[in-house]
């Protein structure tokens, strides 16, 4: 699959906020104290089994944090909402993911790349999300070590089943590129949606130009 025109936002939070939402085999990962909450964005494209000609293509929103286990960092979804009915059932199928159906539409403009999304999925709680982000500068590598690098070049994900059991998913990808951009949030309610109150302070927010990225089966962590 690729992920093209890649939305970054991180908020800073007390550990302890993420704690307690984390399942057994998990603890947060922390970045000089801080533990983080991001809402990623972005369009996906090509979405297809190794060798297939053809695939997929929508857009995702998701909100995430930081951990580690014994098999190493990762990171752990607490939503991933998509505009697409197909992809969102595989994914629940087959990823153990919590994956929501929602209607987005992902449009460019003179102010920058404007996201919105509105959950449609069944028995799910209402989540929105409404803002234009745009880069300000030229996208670089990010460096080893850094803070940057601490939040996004991640290659494992955890997830946890309907019975409790805990999964890992190992993606691969180049690094990424990275350049700082701009944010206007008009309607933001993914937080509230997964039990959080909204963190305070503006968040660090990046954006990527694009990936090439390949997904790996599920295992037990």
């Amino acid at each position: 699959m690729r992920w093209d025109d890649v939305l970054f936002a991180h908020w800073s939070v007390d550990p302890g906020v993420v704690a307690p939402t984390l399942p057994d085999g998990l603890a947060v990962d922390t970045y000089d104290g801080d533990a983080y909450l991001g809402i990623v964005g972005f369009r996906m494209d090509s979405i297809r089994p190794r060798g297939a000609p053809f695939g997929r293509s929508f857009p995702e929103l998701n909100l995430r944090t930081y951990v580690r286990s014994a098999d190493g960092p990762g990171v752990y979804f607490y939503n991933l909402d998509a505009a697409d009915r197909i992809g969102v059932t595989l994914a629940r199928a087959l990823f153990e993911l919590p994956y929501y159906r929602a209607e987005m539409r992902v449009e460019d403009g003179e102010d920058g790349i404007r996201f919105r999304s509105r959950r449609t999925h069944r028995d799910a709680a209402s989540a929105r999300f409404d803002a234009t982000y745009r880069p300000t500068g030229v996208a670089e590598s990010v460096e080893p070590g850094s803070l940057d690098a601490f939040l996004t070049e991640r290659y494992r994900f955890y997830t946890e089943s309907e019975g409790g059991r805990l999964y890992r998913g190992d993606i691969e990808h180049p690094p990424w590129d990275l350049s700082e951009a701009t944010l206007t949030v008009r309607e933001n309610t993914l937080f509230e949606a997964n039990g959080f109150d909204r963190p305070s302070g503006e968040p660090l927010v990046h954006h990527s130009p694009g990936i090439d990225v390949t997904a790996g089966r599920l295992r037990r962590a």
